[in-house]
């Protein structure tokens, strides 16, 4: 098993930048490929961006692309997301995700393990 803690949300107005952190314990970190999702009220949970094991690949959703860079650091067991020039509809729970089999995976099941996720709420 591997642990993952998401840590900076909050409250943002639209136009600003939050940096999302996710700490990983557990088994090597190195070897995950690692992915962010969020999931707004009353809806499913959707994928925002993955990264290779290397930390060179990268994918985003098509809502995302220009604004949000996805990142690791493995000597820090860490992947972040910064998010930049928030909009009102980013407002969603952010969940990050690791995969032991696969690289840039964007569908849930395609995932072993999961944060609890952190409160991104951006205000208009």
């Amino acid at each position: 098993q591997v642990q993952l803690v998401e840590s900076g949300g909050g409250l943002v107005q639209a136009g600003g930048s939050l940096r999302l952190s996710c700490a990983a314990s557990g088994r090597t970190f190195s070897n995950y490929a690692m992915g962010w999702f969020r999931q707004a009220p009353g809806k499913a949970r959707e994928f925002v961006a993955a990264l290779s094991r290397s930390g060179v690949g990268t994918y985003y959703t098509d809502s995302v692309k220009g604004r949000f860079t996805i990142s690791r650091d493995n000597a820090k067991n860490t992947v972040y997301l910064q998010m930049n020039s928030l909009k009102p509809e980013d407002t969603a729970v952010y969940y990050c995700a690791a995969d032991q089999r696969r690289n840039l995976g964007r569908a849930t099941y395609e995932y072993d393990y999961w944060g609890q996720g952190t409160q991104v709420t951006v205000s208009s």
